[in-house]
């Protein structure tokens, strides 16, 4: 691949973003009771992406001065000089105004507008609110909760409780995953002047774990509301509680230990958390629904 598409690819966080196209898919699915439309589906994950491409994009060229002095992120295409930042800046406004005008013509309004809305919390709220105070991950967590409710938007129009459900699940999650990204990498975001709560809290982590363990212990009876909203059954149940109590467990390991390793430990349970979670709505929607 041309080095200038792999760069403006890495500019668009393609991890994020694949993760963003699957809550998307997995609104999609629980709206609509199973694919309502294939193209339909197909447009709505393309608009979607562009967007939050973009979105990532900008952020990029909002930070490119402090990812420059960070290790984990100097060799992003800004800092390593494989873009410009006037190329940067143009990628991300055209992708989020492309992603969002092909929602609002082949979807709908209220999709289009629930992806501008991500766009602008992530780029204008979060992203400077990072130098300002740590808090920034709650806010951060909005617009990373948003995705799949825009799924629910296109497949039927409207925002039902499941959608509001999908999002508080999501919402919950993203702590425990990004505070433990943050702890592994305080020094650095110290060293940046962002204010994660891991590079301004004590040695001991007090208040981060403290974060940890209450969002851990939140995220168990928030994934059983899909049963409580008639999304799920029993199977997923059980699936949901095995799966929190797992993540609680190892967030419990990483609170005595406060090591990296435990911290890398407590980010791939999150990682893998998500997916079979979601692997659980769908089969029990399609096997028992």
């Amino acid at each position: 691949m041309n080095k200038k598409l792999e760069a403006f690819l890495s500019l668009s966080k393609p991890r994020i973003g694949t993760l963003i196209m699957v809550t998307t898919a997995l609104g999609f699915f629980m709206g609509g009771h199973g694919i309502v439309s294939w193209s339909l589906l197909a447009i709505t994950l393309l608009g979607t992406f562009m967007s939050c491409a973009g979105a990532a994009a900008l952020n990029n060229f909002i930070e490119r001065d402090v990812d420059a002095r960070m290790q984990r992120t100097c060799n992003r295409p800004l800092p390593s000089g494989l873009l410009t930042p006037a190329q940067a800046l143009a990628y991300g406004v055209l992708m989020v105004l492309g992603g969002v005008s092909l929602l609002a013509v082949e979807v709908n309004l209220l999709t289009a507008f629930l992806a501008l809305l991500t766009c602008f919390l992530y780029v204008v709220i979060y992203t400077p609110l990072k130098r300002i105070t740590w808090l920034n991950t709650f806010v951060g967590a909005i617009p990373g909760a948003l995705p799949p409710m825009g799924g629910w938007a296109a497949a039927t129009g409207e925002l039902g409780v499941g959608a509001w459900v999908l999002f508080l699940i999501l919402f919950v999650w993203q702590h425990p995953h990004f505070y433990s990204i943050a702890w592994m990498y305080r020094e650095d975001y110290r060293q940046a002047g962002f204010k994660m709560l891991p590079a301004i809290d004590s040695p001991e982590g007090t208040r981060t774990f403290r974060q940890i363990i209450l969002y851990s212990i939140a995220l168990i009876p928030v994934s059983l509301l899909p049963i409580w909203t008639g999304s799920a059954g029993w199977l997923y149940a059980f699936g949901a509680i095995v799966l929190g109590v797992t993540s609680l467990a190892v967030g419990i390991m990483f609170q005595r230990s406060k090591s990296v390793e435990d911290a890398r430990r407590l980010l791939r349970t999150t990682v893998v958390y998500l997916p079979l979670l979601f692997f659980l709505i769908v089969a029990d929607v399609q096997f028992f629904g």
